[in-house]
């Protein structure tokens, strides 16, 4: 009897000690920054998207997506096309950046439409513009989904502000994945609204998301600091600032760092007690 109660509380003390190892293992190996980025990357493009749009509707042309080093500068980057023959209901403005890639002044290349659904005057409170895509790629990497825009005026500091919500996805280039991705956020517009100067734009983003990371993880996204997206030339590429939750299925929760307002590609990432630098798409 004695040596089957010895045999049991051997074999319970390895197992316990087994869990515990291969628990502190894997924290050790929890160095996963995959999920992070696949966010950051559907953050930045989906943003982008309603910055041009915004553009298009506000001015009729695409200065900051233009091609060229300085803004404003007419290029045959993106063409303009607007529709407004479908009654009061719903006109269009279609935004044809060509089947070949363009430099864009942000360093990115664009090629394909955006397809924008709008009802009311485009800058109106309380009006609606839905957001789709014709072959679109950014960097050689397809965007798919819709994006609804709902203009809510203005808000207690004056700031005119977004509700909006993504269904989305991008396929990667060199059949690197399928991001999904889906987003209900408000969107605070700073500075700049009142002047026609792209480069003194800056943006407030707030809410939650949810996605696919390539890789085939599930996450969930919180924005937990605004991220702020800064429109000077040399900055609208990525957030600037802000804080943001991302939880895998599987793994622990980690926290993304876009910074303190640097226009860089850098953002940190945390996971337990370690962090990580990661330079974004």
């Amino acid at each position: 009897m004695k040596t089957s109660r010895f045999i049991f509380s051997t074999l319970t003390m390895l197992t316990v000690s087994a869990v515990l190892f291969t628990g502190c293992r894997r924290d050790e190996e929890d160095t996963d920054t995959n999920a992070a980025a696949d966010n950051a990357f559907a953050e930045s493009c989906y943003s982008d998207v309603t910055n041009i749009a915004d553009e298009a509707g506000r001015s009729g042309s695409l200065s900051n997506y233009r091609g060229g080093p300085t803004e404003g500068l007419l290029s045959t980057c993106a063409t303009l096309t607007f529709d407004t023959l479908n009654g009061a209901d719903q006109d269009t403005i279609t935004i044809d950046f060509g089947s070949a890639n363009c430099t864009c002044n942000d360093g990115r290349s664009r090629r394909g439409k955006i397809l924008v659904y709008y009802t009311g005057q485009y800058r109106d409170s309380a009006s609606t513009h839905t957001i789709g895509f014709d072959n679109y790629f950014v960097n050689d990497n397809q965007v798919l989904g819709t994006k609804t825009v709902t203009n809510l005026g203005h808000n207690a500091s004056g700031h005119l502000v977004y509700d909006i919500d993504v269904n989305g996805s991008i396929v990667l280039a060199n059949n690197g994945g399928t991001i999904t991705w889906t987003s209900q956020r408000q969107r605070e517009w700073i500075t700049g609204e009142a002047s026609m100067i792209w480069s003194d734009d800056m943006y407030s983003i707030t809410g939650t998301a949810s996605g696919t990371s390539a890789s085939g993880e599930n996450f969930t996204v919180n924005i937990t600091s605004p991220l702020i997206r800064n429109m000077a030339i040399g900055c609208r590429r990525h957030f600037v600032q802000g804080i943001v939750q991302i939880t895998p299925a599987s793994r622990p929760m980690r926290t993304v760092d876009f910074g303190t307002g640097a226009c860089d590609d850098v953002a940190t990432v945390t996971i337990g007690n370690n962090t990580y630098t990661i330079h974004l798409r």
